[in-house]
């Protein structure tokens, strides 16, 4: 079965995070610039603006069910490395490609 997978990351990560997903085999994905938005627990806002000038990139991404885990194990230990910067993954059964 195929996923989803929704990858929001401080931009400070950069190609850092497509090198995670090409490391494990996942070549394609879909990147978003510039996303704003703030943690639901303790993350700061992110919104490129002059009070919060950080901002996130985002991906999705779509993959094979076995490659999900290996890829959000690494990007556990990228958030657990450098936690005040953020990474936040989500995923969900793809129901039907074109």
């Amino acid at each position: 079965m195929m996923k989803a997978l929704f990858i929001v990351y401080n931009q400070a990560y950069g190609d850092e995070i497509v090198a995670v997903l090409e490391s494990l085999g996942q070549r394609g994905f879909t990147r978003f610039d510039g996303v704003g938005g703030r943690g639901s627990v303790d993350g700061i806002p992110h919104l490129d603006n002059h009070a919060w000038p950080e901002y996130n990139d985002a991906l999705i991404v779509q993959i094979e069910e076995e490659k999900l885990a290996p890829v959000l194990e690494k990007l556990r230990q990228m958030d657990a490395e450098t936690p005040d910067l953020g990474i936040r993954a989500f995923s969900w059964n793809i129901e039907s490609i074109l």
